[in-house]
């Protein structure tokens, strides 16, 4: 649920940005215009720079649409993230860690799994079956905490490791 707001934010956002550059854009290819009227720009040779102008105005203008429009995207068509998180909560525990692995990459997936298998394993018993370096196993573990993929309680000097889907 936290995703969507963020891409709603991120919308209106990019829609507030788009519509100051745009603004500007088409104030400046306006006085172009008005320029290029005065002095009879399109059929005199002279004024080539104020075509040149003309040619990166519209190229601006595109520009400004495309993200005008991902800014309407955001904020009112993306709804692919409500979808994954209605599906994730209405899932099984088993389709939900499936789903948990497909996203995460290599090295957390093996961690997560072994974490399955034995629950409540330690740190130091994760590293040897994981075969993974003591500093890249506190990187991963560090991720997924964050995550909130599972949860950490101390034991010692080590920790015991818990998933938390």
């Amino acid at each position: 649920m936290l995703l969507i707001m963020e891409n709603k934010k991120l919308g209106v956002v990019i829609i507030i940005i788009a519509l100051v550059v745009g603004s500007l854009l088409f104030y400046y290819n306006s006085k172009l215009n008005e320029q290029a009227e005065e002095i009879g720009c399109f059929s005199n040779p002279n004024c080539a720079t104020i075509e040149d102008g003309l040619s990166i105005s519209h190229i601006a203008i595109g520009i400004f649409s495309f993200i005008l429009a991902l800014g309407f995207y955001l904020l009112f068509f993306n709804r692919t993230e409500k979808k994954i998180m209605e599906k994730l909560e209405n899932a099984k525990e088993e389709e939900k860690f499936d789903f948990a692995l497909k996203m995460l990459n290599s090295f957390e997936a093996r961690v997560l799994k072994k974490i399955k298998e034995h629950e409540g394993i330690t740190q130091s018993t994760l590293r040897i079956k994981t075969d993974m370096s003591k500093a890249k196993l506190s990187y991963v573990l560090q991720d997924l905490e964050k995550r909130k993929i599972i949860k950490r309680i101390k034991k010692g000097k080590t920790f015991s490791i818990y998933l938390n889907l």
